[in-house]
């Protein structure tokens, strides 16, 4: 299938896709393309940047790619280069001939999920010839069904970290962070190596600044760099800000333009100001959005709680730096109103709004005179540059190496509750 670019130009082809093959046996991510330019290089193009699969073409929503060659990580296999022609075994109460049979994997279903992921939802699998007999029937039956798809029978690299990793699935990405934190250098490259870009920025995001200036050291810059790219643009440019100048700008040079761009935004702003703490990708809409919508867009399980708290209303563009800024809608407005209505009838105008140049103590005395968890951050001209959200004023006000000591007196949580003193 040919790939192309918003525009119809034309990037390459599809050659493959590149899963991610799960420890706990969950259905499989897939986690981009394998594309081939007419240079015959491979490079890896993430789903996120897919909008639309057709039956002969796939289109992006950028014609920028990177030109990093692919290389799998461990965990990761090729969907037709290694899955496919996988002997399985198939247990499936109204396929029950299977159960014996000699079954082969010859095709996969990929769907996406409300959460935005693709993943592996059906396979199609055949039995296998027996002496001079015609081939037999294909099926498509559930993943769930379908036994033997996993990193040990594919022989993927990384099964020394598969216990870690295994242990790991399921918690929250700022306790992954505390139990790295406690390992041997070694013991954590290998582990951060075999973690996919998404949940490695994630984990990333939880570490002190030390700590996750060493990893970046470990991954080395193609992998720091599309480690960048997965990160909120407020956490990259925290990170980069600690790095020497000369290699921020490296890393900030072989990023997506689109991922970048943010980043170079937010670090010309100190770090101890509105436009320093500020993420740059906050809910916005034009006030002509449905109320249905808007709620459906604070449903984003990517989305802190207090980013979904607020939806900011603006006109055209969207994108920070916005269109004139409106004013805001809070979630609680919303759910009072019925789905059909539109947010720029219930505007809340009256809002105080903060500067870019604004220091802690002023966001520290908003957010308590107001009553919120996040806020606008407005320019001179009216534009909507980002938003404040209490999480990340939080990680400014307490000590530096505040995720590196415990509190006194925590309770168990498993006991109902903490106590901090």
């Amino acid at each position: 299938m040919a790939v192309l670019g918003p525009d119809g130009e034309s990037i390459g082809r599809v050659r493959d896709v590149v899963l991610s093959i799960r420890l706990s046996g969950q259905q499989p991510r897939a986690l981009g393309l394998a594309v081939e330019l007419t240079t015959r290089r491979r490079i890896f193009v993430p789903m996120l940047r897919v909008t639309n699969i057709e039956p002969r073409a796939v289109t992006l929503n950028t014609g920028t790619v990177s030109l990093r060659r692919l290389h799998l990580r461990p965990g990761e296999a090729l969907a037709i280069g290694q899955v496919l022609d996988t002997r399985v075994r198939v247990v499936d109460p109204d396929l029950p001939e299977l159960a014996e049979a000699d079954v082969t994997v010859v095709d996969l279903c990929i769907e996406r999920t409300r959460t935005r992921d693709w993943v592996v939802s059906r396979v199609a699998v055949r039995a296998g010839r027996r002496g001079l007999r015609r081939r037999h029937e294909t099926h498509v039956v559930d993943w769930s069904s379908v036994h033997g798809i996993t990193q040990s029978a594919l022989n993927l690299p990384g099964q020394g970290v598969a216990q870690a990793l295994l242990q790991f699935e399921g918690m929250r990405a700022a306790d992954v962070a505390n139990a790295l934190r406690e390992l041997p250098s070694k013991r954590r490259g290998e582990i951060a190596s075999a973690l996919d870009d998404e949940r490695l920025a994630d984990v990333l995001q939880e570490l002190p600044p030390d700590d996750q200036k060493a990893m970046l050291a470990i991954l080395g810059r193609d992998r720091a760099v599309a480690i960048l790219e997965e990160m909120d643009p407020d956490d990259a440019a925290d990170l980069l800000g600690e790095l020497p100048d000369t290699e921020a700008e490296a890393l900030l040079e072989e990023m997506d333009p689109e991922e970048s761009e943010p980043v170079r935004r937010l670090l010309l702003h100190s770090p101890d100001t509105a436009g320093g703490v500020m993420t740059t990708e906050p809910v916005i809409v034009t006030p002509s959005t449905t109320i249905a919508e808007a709620l459906a867009r604070v449903r984003d399980p990517d989305l802190t709680p207090a980013a979904a708290s607020i939806v900011f209303v603006v006109r055209p563009p969207t994108s920070t730096p916005t269109g004139k800024y409106l004013g805001c809608v809070h979630l609680q407005a919303m759910l009072r109103e019925p789905p059909a209505h539109l947010v720029g009838g219930i505007l809340d105008t009256d809002l105080a709004v903060l500067r870019p140049e604004d220091s802690l103590e002023t966001m520290t005395r908003y957010f308590a005179t107001y009553n919120l968890v996040c806020g606008p951050v407005v320019d001179e001209a009216g534009h909507l540059l980002g938003a404040v959200s209490v999480d990340d004023l939080l990680d400014e006000l307490l000590p530096r190496d505040w995720r590196e000591t415990e509190p006194e007196d925590v309770a168990n949580p498993g006991s109902g509750g903490v106590r901090l003193r």
